[in-house]
């Protein structure tokens, strides 16, 4: 048997908005009656989705799960909900509730954003979690959810649940969760195309287009070089290239540098550099890759990574953009790409798994 808790306060519910009661209870009956558990590429979203139904206490009965609970000073999965129940104004479950064993179900969606552009320099992904538990209010059915939220990994489960924090989706309050925040309406509305789940017509849908990522083919990889090379790779090395790197692609080839010597750069004009350089050094690369006289202006004593904000700038002056490719090292190998391609660039990234950077 199962139940829902019962809220305390107001119903939080904006038929707008994708972010709504209708729309993730329509997503929880998929995951009830289908699958608990599905996992799926989103253009635009780095690696995988994932969105899990769990319940307390079925989901943690098992040997971790109980050890988790004890390590955190807990006697029972019932406890910890009393917890997350407490950061959403929800009533605690009684003694006598909680003998009558019911499970007491939420959601958990998982995803990757973009860092904010200050902490480019340290992270290139967020780890973004939502938790979506669902309640009644002024009623006795379930018409209503609660949402919460964290960017840590979980490596102990249920101390990642009881370090989680009541969120309001259109009050973000850093720019961590304002980045995370926008991105759930998108990945919510994967997620029922993905699950194929409706979305009520008066949601006003983040996307107009199919969010589902496509199956990766050799036409990918070839879009993929023509797009960093800005259109300049003679077409039969294109070609060339574009079916040795799908065949890599296909066997499993999880690195694409072919013994440090970054072959299918060959014919791209791109430019390799260590972590460390100044500002002389970063306008003679950028005046080499877009083959004229490159200047840009800049704080005294900035270097190597601190320039980019400032390279980039220039850059856009003619509607470009510096990226790199991920060397899986501290070195930077250095493109320009026409600034309305990036965006396709970083969805061929995740598709082709060969890894660009956006700095």
């Amino acid at each position: 048997m199962s139940s829902f808790f019962s809220n305390l306060f107001k119903r939080n519910n904006d038929p707008k908005s994708i972010v709504s009661f209708d729309v993730l209870y329509e997503v929880y009956s998929h995951l009830y009656h289908e699958s608990s558990r599905s996992n799926f590429k989103m253009k635009g979203i780095h690696d995988t989705v994932s969105v899990t139904l769990y319940s307390i206490p079925d989901s943690f009965d098992h040997d971790e799960g109980k050890a988790e609970i004890k390590k955190a000073g807990f006697n029972n999965a019932y406890e910890i909900l009393n917890e997350v129940y407490k950061k959403v104004n929800i009533g605690p479950l009684s003694d006598e509730e909680i003998k009558e064993g019911l499970n007491y179900y939420y959601i958990h969606i998982e995803f990757f954003s973009k860092p904010a552009p200050e902490m480019k320099k340290h992270l290139k992904h967020v780890l973004n979690n939502f938790i979506v538990f669902f309640c009644c209010t002024d009623s006795m059915e379930t018409n209503d959810f609660k949402l919460l939220y964290n960017n840590s990994y979980f490596y102990d489960y249920t101390r990642g649940l009881l370090e989680l924090k009541a969120v309001d989706i259109k009050e973000p309050t850093n720019e961590i969760q304002k980045i995370g925040f926008k991105d759930f309406e998108i990945v919510l509305q994967g997620i029922c195309e993905y699950l194929g789940a409706e979305i009520p017509a008066t949601v006003v849908k983040p996307s107009t287009e199919s969010l589902i990522a496509e199956s990766t083919s050799v036409e990918h990889f070839q879009e993929f070089l023509r797009l960093i090379s800005r259109g300049e790779m003679k077409d039969e090395l294109l070609e060339d290239q574009a079916r040795a790197l799908f065949e890599a692609y296909e066997e499993g080839v999880e690195d694409y540098d072919y013994d440090d010597e970054f072959d299918f750069f060959e014919g791209i004009n791109s430019w390799q550099s260590d972590w460390k350089f100044d500002a002389e050094e970063a306008e003679a690369i950028v005046s080499d890759l877009i083959d004229q006289d490159f200047k840009f202006d800049y704080p005294e004593e900035t270097y190597s990574h601190d320039l980019f904000p400032y390279i980039q700038k220039e850059l856009a002056k003619q509607e470009l953009e510096l990226m790199s490719y991920d060397t899986k090292g501290d070195s930077y190998l250095f493109f320009v790409a026409n600034k309305n391609d990036v965006d396709r660039i970083l969805e061929l990234s995740e598709l082709t798994k060969i890894e660009i950077d956006q700095l």
